[in-house]
């Protein structure tokens, strides 16, 4: 089942909302994890979804009702008044697809819940954008400006403050919600400024859904038809209290999801006290290969002054690994949420980046450390990767490799050959391996292939020092000349590396080696380099090595 998220553009001309106009997988939870997955820049496509259908809807039973219709005991109008408390929002900025960068204004709805002008919308419409802009009840005359006070990606919430004073509200819906409710989406599909409403009933009362930009424990799903531009507008009872929050749809199966009134109202007041909830700041979408294999959460835009700002995130960044936990998997924003759930948004969270505009991984942490590129130095005056060895070399994509044991992972060119299989070292414990090649048999036994060794155990009884030992002995009969060593610190490891030139005539070799910064497994990576496409692969090995016992 695939749904897509609601913003609608606001002309033709424009190419809609960042993540808010790409399609999107919405899935119970939870789907089984992919063991392999591919990151390189040419894959990140979004899952596919079926398209949006321009269909009709029932009638408006609130035409001509823009002023109102009175209000309750409570201040809120009622049925006849949600027009007038129903907004549309228009959002301009930049945003970066994986088809790459544009000038966006997207369009959405939202509700009145404060008589001086505070306001709830998704998350989508708004993070991101450089400007808001506000019209109510469908009346053009008059744009409002718009200030956000606090959003929530997990749960595609925002609120947001509207210029002035003394608006009509929209009340919230009480007690539990029930099957076969009649229920009404009220707000502005597909960009037209004229407000519409569809009838529908409430077919399932709560349930769980995980989406590409989303993570919600309570939704509803009813066939009150959502389309673009319905995205953070109310779903009604018949007393016109609010029942959701408007979020996703289906036109296939007319299947359209809302936000539960209950959840809404939790967070709400910190929203509106300018508190992000499950929040890093980020517009994000997670994103598949073509095989439908998640390559983690595409950043589309990006709240600024927001933690993951703070950190060094930049829209175009694919958020990988976030406290050990590879994210977006199964396609969808449920391991970024549950890790947010976990630690918290105020906890400092290791974070792994891949940046595919400059082709480098960068590891940091949320509220902590800001991201650096993972790299290696190569050669300090030497002839780096100089030869002119004969062996086929780096092939430029990419593939992320897993072990046998499910314990050892590191991205390897994807024309080359591997052995992922167990192995005992010489210091008898049993390594997780993973060993890559054009030619593994001649990378075995000579310098004139490139290549790659990773391992690393949790029974180690060698050191690193053993290990540097061992290829001081290789690199001392192959005429290898050692160019350069330092410490190596990727925010997962502490270890050092050394790099050598000349090896066999030909080739650099570098060796890294060093614990996990619990301690709790000892990790060595060495790679045979003869070209400089080989040190690309390289430090594309170096900055996505990982291991988890």
């Amino acid at each position: 089942m695939t749904y897509s998220s609601t913003p609608a553009p606001a002309d033709s001309a424009r190419a809609g909302h960042g993540a808010s106009s790409a399609p999107a997988a919405g899935r119970a939870r939870r789907s089984t994890r992919s063991a392999r997955l591919r990151r390189g820049a040419a894959t990140l496509i979004a899952v596919p979804a079926t398209a949006l259908a321009l269909t009709s809807c029932f009638a408006n039973p609130l035409a001509g009702a823009a002023g109102g219709g009175g209000t309750k005991d409570d201040g809120t109008v009622g049925f006849d008044g949600v027009q007038s408390a129903t907004i549309q929002i228009e959002s301009v900025g930049t945003f970066v697809s994986p088809e790459g960068a544009f000038e966006a204004a997207g369009r959405g709805s939202g509700f009145i819940i404060d008589e001086s002008g505070l306001a709830v919308t998704n998350n989508h419409v708004v993070v991101g954008a450089g400007t808001l802009k506000v019209w109510r009840g469908g009346d053009q005359s008059e744009t409002l400006n718009a200030k956000i006070l606090g959003s929530s990606e997990c749960l595609d919430l925002a609120v947001i403050d509207l210029s002035g004073d003394e608006y009509p509200t929209l009340g919230w819906y009480e007690g539990e919600t029930k099957v076969a409710t009649d229920v009404y989406t009220a707000g502005f599909p597909l960009g037209d400024p004229t407000f519409n409403m569809t009838r529908g009933i409430i077919s399932k009362a709560d349930t769980a859904m995980d989406t590409q930009w989303a993570s919600i424990d309570h939704v509803i799903e009813h066939d009150a038809r959502i389309r673009g531009g319905n995205s953070g507008g109310p779903l009604v009872d018949t007393k016109g209290r609010v029942v959701g929050v408007n979020y996703a749809g289906n036109d296939t199966y007319d299947q359209n999801l809302a936000i539960s009134s209950s959840e809404v109202r939790d967070v709400v007041e910190q929203l509106a006290a300018g508190e992000n909830v499950l929040s890093l700041g980020i517009n994000g979408t997670a994103i598949t290969d073509e095989e439908g294999n998640g390559l983690g959460i595409w950043v589309n835009s990006i709240a600024s002054g927001g933690i993951a700002d703070e950190a060094g995130v930049q829209p175009g960044d694919l958020l990988t690994r976030m406290e050990g936990v590879s994210l977006g998997v199964d396609g969808t924003m449920a391991d970024y949420c549950d890790v947010l759930r976990t630690r918290g948004q105020d906890a400092t969270l290791a974070v792994d980046v891949y940046r595919p505009s400059e082709d480098i991984y960068y590891r940091g942490q949320m509220n902590g450390d800001p991201l650096e590129a993972v790299s290696v130095p190569v050669s300090n005056g030497g002839s780096s990767s100089g030869g002119n060895g004969g062996g086929s070399s780096s092939s430029g994509t990419f593939t992320t490799v897993v072990d046998d044991s499910g314990s050892l992972q590191a991205e390897v060119d994807d024309s080359w050959e591997l052995d992922t299989s167990a192995f005992e070292a010489f210091d008898g414990a049993s390594y997780a391996r993973i060993e890559a090649s054009p030619d593994l048999a001649a990378y075995a036994d000579s310098w004139d292939v490139p290549g790659m060794s990773l391992v690393a155990s949790n029974a180690a009884t060698a050191t690193p020092d053993d290990w540097f030992s061992a290829y001081q002995d290789l690199a001392d009969s192959s005429g290898c000349t050692l160019d350069s060593e330092d410490v190596f610190d990727d925010g997962v490891h502490d270890a050092s590396y050394r790099y050598y030139t000349g090896c066999g005539g030909q080739a650099d070799l570098l060796v890294l080696s060093g614990y996990s910064k619990a301690g709790d497994y000892l990790v060595t990576l060495t790679f045979t380099m003869l070209t400089e496409a080989d040190v690309d692969a390289m430090n594309r090995a170096v900055g996505s090595f990982y291991a988890q016992f």
